[in-house]
């Protein structure tokens, strides 16, 4: 594996997704600054959303085609320049044009990201795409600090000047990549990488791969939306509480996420994602019964760490079943599956509201036997070596 272009791309994926954790944070000022409802400060989330995942995909297919590396640092450079001058004027489409275009770049740099990941990791592609997978965790994270942080010293305003540590990162991967070529002769370069089956793009297991990516965004997005709400109004604790609790899970979800990858590595990218399912439905079934919260935030541990484990195996079993189209796989499973999830969580909600919190923790608990049925149908091998 050449760590090099991995920890690069991990540090890409750092940088491009400080802004997905930077925007929610940025509501509030932009509520109080701009005197907009609840709705309209919600918009500026989807605009991100939708412009960084829905168009993954394009960008993917663009890149199998004719492999731009150069995606990487435009997509830093636009993503930062994008939510930086998304204050410069008081107008809130002018906000929303900016963030689409922040997204827009996200989108770009994500799919070309993961297939430098893919093309330079070796036989140890679940590892290395953990570690591109914890940068755009750490990212996500650290968003909100750094938006505070800006706001706090500058104004609303003083946010223009993330746009130069943004640009020069930018301008530091682009000088790194430069020695990365197209990543087509890497790929070559692997073992078996171009040779036989794994020339074949197998769309059926593919699509497998992608429902059980949208069965993980659907529990991850409804946990991450209900558990603070759980704690706040079953376990009768403060805000603060119940926010440490989630930073809890997240915090298990990157130990997860870099474990995952290795045993992926070394057991197979089906029976680590099978395995993580399977311990998931005691652990959320678990978890609605408890009564004592110290229980149930202890809890929280090994159900982010199995959660989380099945991040990167999925998506280089994704990459594995369009060998042809990497780009195209990485911005499904990376962009649009993952955007279902978001998408469902307001379902969740009805549930909530009808039936109680219980009810809707409960119905993830179920989620997790569709994702059990759906990984026992992939075909085996998963990985070179003939591991499954």
């Amino acid at each position: 594996m050449k760590t090099r272009f991995v920890w690069l791309a991990a540090l890409g994926h750092l940088f491009t997704d400080l802004n997905q954790g930077a925007v929610p944070a940025l509501l509030p000022f932009f509520i109080s600054e701009y005197q907009l409802s609840y709705a309209s400060a919600a918009g500026l989330v989807a605009a991100l959303s939708i412009a960084s995942t829905v168009i993954q995909p394009v960008f993917g297919f663009y890149a199998d085609r004719l492999s731009k590396p150069w995606l990487i640092p435009a997509g830093v450079a636009v993503a930062g320049c994008g939510v930086a001058f998304c204050t410069l004027l008081p107008d809130y489409w002018f906000a929303v044009s900016m963030i689409v275009l922040s997204g827009i770049g996200i989108a770009a740099f994500h799919p070309e990201g993961a297939r430098l990941v893919h093309n330079h990791a070796g036989d140890r592609k679940a590892t290395g795409m953990s570690v591109f997978a914890v940068g755009g965790q750490m990212g996500i994270a650290l968003g909100p600090i750094m938006a505070a942080a800006v706001v706090s010293a500058w104004g609303l305003r003083g946010t223009a000047f993330l746009a130069i540590p943004f640009v020069l990162m930018a301008a530091f991967l682009a000088v790194q990549l430069a020695g990365a070529g197209g990543g087509h002769a890497a790929a070559k370069a692997v073992p078996g990488a171009r040779t036989g089956e794994e020339q074949r793009d197998r769309w059926g297991p593919f699509a497998i791969v992608t429902g059980v990516v949208i069965l993980r965004s659907i529990i991850f997005y409804g946990l991450n939306t209900f558990i603070p709400l759980y704690w706040i109004h079953i376990y009768q604790q403060s805000a603060t509480t119940a926010g440490t609790a989630l930073s809890i899970m997240f915090g298990a979800g990157v130990v997860g996420t870099l474990w995952g990858g290795r045993l992926a590595d070394t057991y197979g990218h089906r029976r680590v994602v099978l395995a993580g399912y399977v311990a998931l439905i005691p652990l959320l079934v678990l978890l609605v019964q408890l009564r004592d919260v110290v229980v149930a935030t202890a809890l929280l541990i090994p159900i982010g760490i199995v959660l989380l484990s099945t991040y990167s195996p999925l998506v280089v079993m994704g990459q594995h079943f369009l060998p042809n189209r990497v780009g195209l796989a990485s911005g499904i499973t990376l962009g649009v599956a993952i955007s279902i999830g978001g998408i469902v969580a307001p379902l969740l909600g009805h549930v909530a509201d009808g039936y109680g919190l219980p009810s809707a923790l409960t119905v993830l608990s179920f989620l997790t036997v569709p994702a059990v049925l759906l990984t026992l149908m992939l075909p085996r091998p998963l990985k070179q070596g003939g591991k499954a």
